[in-house]
């Protein structure tokens, strides 16, 4: 007995060295750095862009308010309400632009679609990419069925919620546990599609699931962290006065993108130690065994 448990501490170890040595190879705390700098250019284009298409379909327009609502409170620790009132007035600037500054702000939340693309295939090892008509095809797909789906996704979530408050008659304070569970929920759903769908090679399910449940606990460790710290040390403020704002958001960013690294990082590193493990032999004994028991 003692002998497995050291067994599996040493597999334990192991791994954890092997997922160490790999992020350390990739360098996500530099490519997290780049990828902060390009969200913060892109934020307000891609932001922009996502609300234009929900603005297309008047459907989205009552629950436009309960989608940034949700993005702001669940994604922006502490600081959320001011950096929106900021985000939404950089919008709202972008109404008197001309077309070519409209194909400008495209062109850019693109940019930021395609160094995400371009990391993570990185990151998966994918040597063979897709010919530039088709990433372009794939981006623009992203960029425009993305927020159709993601509000569909609020639109039906805030329907089940409020079904949910009938059954706090017979269960008082199911609507409110589902509320609480539903950023948890939501970042799963989203970090699993991301790491099962971006990369140009086929990933399985419980690979990016593994690898999902990393960065959504991560995610919510940090939304407690980074609120704790801005809260009760409120450096940032007496450094830059009226322009804290700006560090804490690009520190925020940055947290982000290790985090989805560090879960791109595992759900990699399990598919190549699963594809590196050959296959048992026909006459291994412990295949034997394990078939003399099933056939009893």
């Amino acid at each position: 007995m003692q002998r497995d448990w050291q067994s599996y501490l040493d597999t334990a170890l192991r791994f954890v060295r092997l997922y160490a040595q790999r992020c350390q190879q990739d360098q996500i705390g530099m490519i997290g750095g780049y990828l902060a700098y390009i969200s913060l250019l892109s934020l307000v284009p891609l932001v922009a862009v996502m609300f234009s298409m929900l603005k297309a379909f008047p459907m989205f327009s009552e629950f436009r308010q309960d989608i940034e609502a949700f993005v702001y409170a669940n994604v922006i620790p502490s600081r959320g309400e001011e950096i929106q009132a900021y985000v939404s007035q950089f919008i709202g600037n972008t109404g008197g632009m001309t077309a070519v500054g409209v194909l400008a702000l495209v062109g850019v939340a693109l940019l930021l679609i395609h160094n995400i693309d371009k990391t993570l295939n990185k990151i998966w090892r994918v040597q063979r990419r897709p010919r530039p008509i088709i990433s372009f095809s794939i981006y623009w797909m992203i960029l425009t069925l993305g927020p159709i789906l993601f509000g569909s996704s609020i639109a039906v979530t805030s329907y089940l919620v409020s079904l949910s408050r009938f059954a706090d008659d017979y269960t008082p304070g199911f609507s409110t546990l589902l509320l609480s569970l539903l950023p948890y929920l939501m970042s799963l759903v989203a970090f699993f599609i991301l790491y099962l769908l971006v990369p140009n090679i086929k990933v399985r399910a419980r690979h990016a699931l593994w690898g999902a449940l990393l960065a959504t606990l991560l995610f919510e460790l940090s939304k407690r962290g980074f609120a704790l710290y801005v809260t009760h040390f409120p450096a940032y403020d007496t450094l830059y006065g009226a322009l804290a704002l700006v560090p804490i958001l690009f520190v925020w960013v940055y947290l982000c993108w290790l985090v989805v690294l560090l879960g791109a990082e595992l759900t990699a590193l399990l598919q190549q130690l699963a594809a590196d493990t050959p296959p048992a032999a026909p006459d291994d004994p412990d295949q034997l065994e394990e078939n003399s028991e099933v056939s009893r």
